[in-house]
């Protein structure tokens, strides 16, 4: 701890800066958080260990005094050239930076937080993960927030993950991303990617790498420690709770962002993680006995099949629904994934706006209608009502417990391939055959 050293009262100091520790005194409070700048003149500005920032007026300040100096270095860039093999007995991997929080930290400034000046940055930030590998080569093919991504993005992450498979000397690959579309990304590179032979490992962070609760450390000691382990298959490493103890492993397409903000934000979703992770264990992977592709690190060549038709649109049912609607998605798209109630039902014959005859000719006209359950949890059931049958025999495509995002990534891959476009049944059984274990027979808690 620095010592402390006083800032006179609307002063400014060359003792503190910004992005410096402090500790504001007021006449009614005190308050420590790291000092911002502010865009308004006659407030200081902080921001507090819970990540927000709050604003103080300079004429109630009594006293500012220095808590720490700027333990994070923030604005100091992190020498290009500097050497990632710190430990040559350690197994080598790959990193792949795409952007997302976990590539950001606070700009002092502005009192938000901005991409790192460069991605070796990271790792000045949480070097422990030298202890568990070395890094071949960091790859950055783009910098975006999730949500700017699309099936482009997803393409050219696949050609540049292929690449890093087929160096003989890595032993798998870390992509960082952005936490709100993740799962997106993770179910088209599990459809994208064929003969996986080796892990690939998508991790994240809900804070950002300066914030002392960041989540970036355990998430990528235990993105490490999955690198280099038998579960070669595309994968999602993160919190398994909100304390820093170890992570799940989960699958690609079996999974999603279930949390705004807290650090376990992501949940297996009918069936069990894959694996518990630990950073530091004698025996650091702990797998369950879950049904999975149990791929192991075999001598062969990953592929790449990234045909994608982005016509698709995934369309949440709500009550008083306008058949107008499905005409438009005729009209726009070649197919669509309706998110509808739990076992699969829809505003149909006893309803003032019944979507069945819009369907039934939306269908006839060549759209692809497939169906997922807005709850998540369980699978639809289209036999379990009368309506239910209607619907089924209608052409919707029922697509049991699969997840709508994964189902929405699904349909653009399988429209994307002309030979199965061909037949509304070929259409039918691709949709329905579990290609990435995406689809459960037996829903698991």
């Amino acid at each position: 701890m620095a010592k402390k050293k006083k800032l006179n009262k609307g002063q400014e100091s060359e003792n503190i800066e910004h992005g410096d520790e402090v500790k504001v005194i007021t006449s009614k409070e005190e308050r420590e958080g790291k000092l911002l700048k502010s865009p308004k003149q006659g407030v200081i500005l902080i921001k507090l260990g819970s990540g927000y920032n709050i604003g103080i007026k300079k004429e109630d300040v009594l006293d500012i005094e220095l808590i720490e100096k700027n333990s994070n270095n923030i604005g100091e860039v992190v020498d290009e050239k500097e050497e990632l093999n710190k430990n040559k007995k350690n197994p080598k991997i790959d990193v792949i930076v795409t952007g997302g929080t976990i590539s950001s930290r606070i700009d002092p400034s502005k009192g938000g937080v901005n991409s790192l000046t460069s991605p070796k940055e990271l790792f000045k930030f949480y070097p422990e993960i030298f202890d568990i590998v070395q890094i071949n080569k960091v790859k950055v093919p783009f910098m975006k927030a999730s949500e700017n991504m699309d099936y482009v993005d997803w393409k050219n992450l696949a050609k540049e993950i292929q690449e890093s498979l087929g160096d003989k000397d890595v032993e798998g690959v870390i992509v960082t991303h952005g936490t709100d579309f993740l799962h997106y990304t993770s179910v088209a590179l599990s459809f994208f990617l064929k003969n996986v032979n080796k892990p690939i490992v998508l991790t994240y962070s809900q804070r950002s790498t300066d914030r002392g609760s960041s989540d970036a450390r355990l998430n990528l000691q235990c993105a490490a420690r999955a690198a280099i382990s038998d579960i070669a298959e595309v994968i999602l490493v993160g919190h398994a709770s909100v304390n820093d103890d170890f992570c799940y492993a989960l699958k690609g397409t079996k999974c999603r962002k279930m949390h705004t903000s807290r650090r376990d934000a992501f949940k297996p979703i009918n069936t069990r993680a894959l694996a518990k992770v630990w950073p530091d264990s004698v025996d650091p992977i702990l797998r369950y006995n879950v049904k999975s592709q149990e791929c192991k690190k075999e001598d062969k060549g990953v592929e790449i099949d990234a045909r994608y038709n982005d016509d698709v649109a995934l369309v949440k049912f709500y009550p008083g629904m306008n058949p107008e609607f499905i005409d438009y998605l005729s009209n726009n798209y070649e197919g669509i994934v309706i998110e509808a109630s739990g076992l699969g039902h829809i505003a149909t014959r006893e309803a003032r706006k019944n979507l069945l005859p819009a369907i039934k000719k939306a269908i006839k006209n060549g759209l692809v209608v497939c169906m997922t359950s807005q709850t998540y949890y369980g699978k639809l059931g289209p036999q379990v009502y009368s309506l239910g049958r209607v619907l089924s025999d209608s052409g919707i495509i029922f697509l049991k417990d699969m997840l709508p995002e994964t189902a929405l990534v699904k349909l653009g891959y399988v429209l994307g391939h002309k030979s199965w476009k061909k037949s509304t049944d070929k259409i039918r059984e691709k949709m329905l055959e579990n290609m990435a274990g995406e689809i459960n027979d037996r829903i698991e808690e």
